[in-house]
């Protein structure tokens, strides 16, 4: 067997082996590119942040470059679960590990954050985002007028709290929200801006929005793990019998789908309007505008077990004009909520996501919150 065939032969051995299965980065199946410096098998898009740091990593493909002996010994040496011994060995336990469905500045700050700047080599190292306190400004959207200006903004761990404040000298804060109301969603394409952050926290049981954005994605990377490590710190004072794992699951959350749709009133024989919808677990809210402050409504969707449910199609005999073919309705014990899509593609996303909710149990929590919509209405 000739040399370069005895050692692709060998490449793609190392390759076949099960801890090299998935992207070492983000977890995407299949790689077929790897890093001959670091010894991880990676993803095409993973493998062009790497290319981003060539001090640190040089990357080729498995498929169409050639390798010689010494690299694939050197793949073989380390691979994905050798390396990620190294690189990922002291994670604190609320950091947010992107996948390859999260946004760019996610992935790319994680990656920087483990082989560039060796931020999990060692245990207990003083990180931006593991002091309690966060000072530092961000671009925030003006509520009014849609303009980014700077804002400075205070995250404090031991006041349990997020503000923030229209002057750097201010006194006292425009907002100043409890850390377990807080969510934190990146939406770059929504915001328009690659580190475009979404702060959602609960005002009088409604959802208030926050759009924001840091020129440094470092930066607003390092805010949103900020977040999430007061909110952990935060949820372990206040439950203390509950697993770490359990508490993991409570911080930081994406919005399970967004997009357009178009929504009659009550008496359903309204013309249909188009509307901009979030749904955030059991919280369907909907905007004139994706980028509105407040939503103009709020819809709970509960359980299958206590009469909710989702249709396809609107009932016979809607009265209401739309311009959208693809019809969807919500039941709940109260009212029917009539809505369409401008795609089917949408209406079977938007009834997979609802499904989805549906078919979960209710906690206490959450019927406290129903609890309340029903009052309200």
């Amino acid at each position: 067997m000739a040399g370069g065939e005895k050692s692709m032969k060998a490449l793609r051995e190392v390759w076949k082996r099960a801890e090299n299965s998935l992207c070492a980065d983000c977890g995407k199946p299949d790689p077929d590119w790897a890093s001959s410096t670091l010894g991880v098998f990676i993803c095409l898009s993973c493998s062009g942040i790497h290319r981003n740091i060539p001090s640190i990593s040089k990357v080729k493909s498995l498929k169409m470059d050639h390798w010689d002996d010494a690299q694939v010994q050197f793949l073989a040496k380390h691979g994905n679960a050798v390396t990620k011994a190294t690189y990922e060995a002291h994670i604190p336990i609320y950091y947010y590990q992107p996948t390859y469905n999260d946004c760019q500045v996610l992935r790319e700050q994680w990656i920087r954050a483990k082989y560039e700047r060796k931020e999990f080599t060692e245990p207990g190292k003083q990180l931006p985002y593991t002091d309690g306190v966060k000072e530092g400004i961000l671009w925030k959207r003006g509520r009014d007028n849609g303009q980014f200006l700077p804002r400075k903004f205070l995250l404090s761990e031991r006041e349990g709290c997020l503000k923030y404040f229209t002057k750097q000298d201010a006194k006292e804060p425009k907002i100043n929200v409890k850390i377990d109301v807080i969510n934190a969603t990146f939406q770059p394409e929504k915001i328009g801006n690659p580190n475009g952050l979404q702060i959602t926290y609960l005002k009088d049981n409604k959802t208030r929005n926050i759009f924001v954005y840091h020129k440094s994605g470092k930066e607003v990377v390092d805010w949103f793990n900020a977040i999430r490590s007061v909110q952990f710190h935060y949820l372990k004072v206040a439950f203390p019998i509950a697993s770490d794992n359990e508490i993991k699951s409570r911080l930081t959350r994406n919005f399970l789908k967004e997009g357009y749709m178009e929504k009659t009133g009550p008496k359903q024989k309204e013309a249909f309007k188009k509307r901009w919808f979030t749904l955030d677990h059991r919280r369907l809210m909907y905007f004139k505008d994706p980028l509105d402050a407040f939503a103009k409504g709020e819809v709970f969707v509960g359980s299958r077990e206590n009469g909710y449910s989702v249709q396809k199609g609107l009932p016979s005999g809607t009265q209401g004009n739309f311009s959208w073919p693809y019809g969807l309705t919500i039941v709940t014990p109260d009212r029917e909520y009539l809505f369409t899509c401008e795609t089917e593609t949408d209406q079977l996303d938007w009834i997979t996501a609802f499904t989805s909710v549906i078919n979960q149990a209710m906690t206490p929590q959450e019927y406290a919150i129903e609890a309340y919509f029903k009052f309200k209405s």
